[in-house]
This record gives C-alpha cells, structure tokens and sequence, in this order.
C-alpha cells in the first residue's frame, strides 16, 4: 500500500482517534457522559477558572470539543472542524499551562496535543475516506482554511483575554 491510499488511511485514524477524544471531553461538559459532571458542573467549573459568565463559556467549550471532534472525525467541515477543536484545546492549554507542560501534573499537554492535531487537519483536510470529499469538498475548500484557523485564533485570543482581564479584577482573598 502506498501512495494516496496510505495518506489517505493515515488521515482517517488521525482524524477517528483526535475526534473521538475531544467528543469525550466535550460530551462530559453537555451530557454528563463518559464521568463528567455535565452542563450544570461544567458551568460551575468554567466559573472557578475565571470564564465569565459560566454557562456560555462551558456551551461554547462543550460544543467545540463535540461538535468539532464529532466533525473532524466524520471529515465533514474539516476547516472550520479543526479551528473550532484547535480554538477550543488553546483556550484550555491557557488554563493547564502554569502547571507546566506534562498531563501527570496538570499539564498542558493533551490540549496541546489535540489542538495541534486539530489544526494540523484544518489544513491537511480530511481525505479521500470522508464525507467531505463525499459530498465534492462543498465545505472543504481551499479559502476556508484560513479564514477558520483565523477566526479560531481571534475567539481563543478574545476568550483568554477576558478571562485574564475579569482575574485582574478581583479582589485578592483575604488571608
């Protein structure tokens, strides 16, 4: 097997196994799944780490770990599949990074990893074993890439920013 076909297969598995694992994470958040706490915990939790106000802030995570795994793993809407899941993995990389890089210590480096993946995608696109080259690459093309990695950018940017802004604000706790 070589040539196309293997890049092909290769994209499929990426794409099967980085999307499967943000569906996870964002059904933990939305639905409860897989040990997660849902919308109501997901809410609360979003609050203790700064994002302001909780509830759209945990929708807009759940929803770009699920729905943009849920894409990246069907290859349907690759661009903005991958800018949505990479967007989402570097506004959490912002909350794990000042516990370093590694996982054991509440690192970074899942999201890192899965957002680095996630936009790898957006730009490699999706294969031939997908529905976007099913459907004629309607919602894959060229121009895409770019403008969804670009407004990924500039909503992950916006979000830490106003999380590190509303931190500033508050008042230091009392000892």
């Amino acid at each position: 097997m070589t040539g196309i076909w293997r890049d092909d297969l290769a994209l499929l598995a990426l794409r099967l196994g980085v999307g499967s694992v943000l569906f996870a994470h964002g059904a933990q958040k939305l639905f409860g799944w897989f040990g997660g706490s849902g919308l109501a915990g997901a809410t609360e939790n979003m609050e203790k780490m700064g994002f302001t106000p909780g509830r759209p802030n945990a929708l807009a995570a759940g929803l770009g770990e699920a729905g943009g795994g849920t894409l990246l793993a069907l290859g349907l809407a690759t661009p903005l599949a991958g800018a949505a899941a990479s967007a989402t993995m570097a506004t959490a990389v912002s909350v794990h990074a000042p516990s370093g890089f590694f996982a054991y210590a509440d690192g970074f480096e899942l999201p890192g990893v899965l957002g680095c993946a996630s936009a790898a995608l957006a730009l490699a696109g999706p294969g031939r074993f997908s529905l976007d080259h099913l459907i004629g690459h309607s919602l894959n093309r060229t121009w895409m890439v770019p403008l969804a990695l670009a407004a990924g950018a500039v909503g992950a940017i916006t979000v830490i920013r106003r999380r590190l802004t509303a931190g500033e604000k508050r008042p230091e706790e009392e000892l």
